[in-house]
């Protein structure tokens, strides 16, 4: 079977009216936070849509201390020092990038805005970032380096029941030159994601009164996805018929991960894939050194937004301890709650060498397709710039746990 969908899926969508455009940039152009393309986004898209990016699992305290570990922290600023030239590039898995961030995996971004995962793509490569497209993306492997050329590319793989399956996927990368490849180790099972399940976004998918409703309430996004068709998971082609569309696969993330997967498989995929690879999903510092004997390149401390295990720590708090662990042997990279200039700062001052961003990209993307990515990854940069000037910091080498101080318990 094709690597591609059916010929309606084999361009870009057509493009909205002129006066619709205008109407997208206007918006764009006064959101002035993440949070602000989040309020279009929850504006635009259907609840079962916007909660399915923006949720976690049981009573999301994961979720919220992601964001409660940031606010935590103090930059302490310095003064008299000469801010006039700020440099934000650094070296990622040995390449220069603009700013010390990568774009994290997201799926079923088709939802959100048709072929959201190229969208994205482009807006990190014109930023001068690479781009992690996950294996639940509806934009297949080969699409997205056909039609994202100029950026540098990460592929992160789910280990599947169907283990010939995964290395047919993780092969298609290597074919398709991807730099990076990222395996992901913290989905044996699903997390229970509640707000799905109260928006009857589950497997298999049922039209319900209460669905229908919240569709039909959004007419802008049905009118997109009548013009670009049903968003396909276009990597699961020939996996599972049943997971094809999004919409069957939302709520039942896990169901098709292998809970076998162990440190040995690890491995052998280590032996097997020649380039740059990461972990993804590391909490524990035992883990991370594991991880490093195994001669990664780089891991992604990260409770998956959340979305998981409920009752994880904050991605930040954890980080500390897995710096010291592995004793600068690979990269790291932290994810979850990064919604700021100032958040960059503070993970890199705790010992992380970039960030991963997903959920401000979706917002961007959903509010306003390849522009929206672009502005969400302008707004981090010029408050990254801005945090950096105000605080006496010159350059991204000269972050260290010096510019911290704590905050006083509030």
């Amino acid at each position: 079977m094709s690597h591609e969908t059916a010929s309606a899926h084999g361009a870009l969508p057509p493009s909205s009216s002129p006066a619709a455009s205008a109407r997208r940039a206007r918006r764009l152009y006064h959101a002035y936070s993440i949070e602000s393309l989040r309020d279009i986004a929850q504006r635009t898209l259907p609840r079962a849509v916007f909660d399915f990016y923006d949720g976690g699992a049981e009573d999301e305290s994961t979720l919220k201390a992601n964001r409660a570990a940031f606010a935590r922290h103090a930059i302490l600023p310095r003064f008299l020092v000469d801010v006039s030239r700020i440099d934000t590039t650094m070296n990622l898995l040995g390449k220069p990038v603009s700013m010390p961030l990568a774009v994290a995996p997201t799926g079923a971004i088709g939802y959100g805005w048709p072929f959201g995962d190229v969208a994205i793509a482009r807006a990190a490569g014109a930023a001068g970032l690479p781009y992690a497209l996950p294996t639940s993306s509806t934009s297949s492997i080969e699409r997205v380096a056909r039609e994202a050329p100029h950026t540098r590319l990460w592929f992160q793989s789910y280990m599947l029941r169907k283990r010939d399956f995964t290395m047919g996927l993780i092969q298609r990368a290597r074919d398709a030159d991807y730099e990076a490849l990222i395996i992901t180790i913290d989905m044996p099972t699903g997390g229970k994601r509640e707000r799905d399940m109260r928006n009857d976004f589950g497997l298999p998918f049922r039209f319900s009164a209460r669905n229908v409703l919240d569709f039909a309430s959004r007419p802008g996004w049905v009118a997109r996805l009548a013009r670009s068709g049903m968003p396909v998971l276009e990597n699961m082609l020939g996996f599972v018929p049943d997971t094809l569309h999004t919409s069957t696969i939302a709520s039942s993330v896990g169901k098709n991960y292998d809970p076998a997967f162990n440190w040995d498989d690890l491995a052998r995929i280590r032996e097997v894939w020649p380039r740059r690879m990461l972990v993804k999903g590391v909490l524990h510092p035992d883990d991370a050194a594991r991880v490093a004997d195994l001669g990664c390149d780089g891991l992604v401390v990260s409770n998956h937004g959340g979305r998981q295990l409920d009752g994880a720590p904050a991605a930040l708090d954890a980080l500390p301890a897995i710096v010291q662990a592995v004793s600068g042997r690979l990269d790291i990279l932290v994810d979850g709650g990064v919604r700021r200039g100032a958040d960059i700062v503070k993970a890199l001052a705790l010992g992380a060498q970039a960030v991963m961003v997903g959920r401000p990209l979706l917002y961007g993307v959903s509010a306003g397709g390849e522009a929206g990515a672009a502005r969400a990854l302008f707004l981090l940069r010029e408050e990254l710039l801005r945090t950096m000037r105000l605080s006496g910091i010159a350059s991204i080498g000269d972050i260290g746990p010096h510019v911290l101080a704590p905050f006083a318990a509030r």
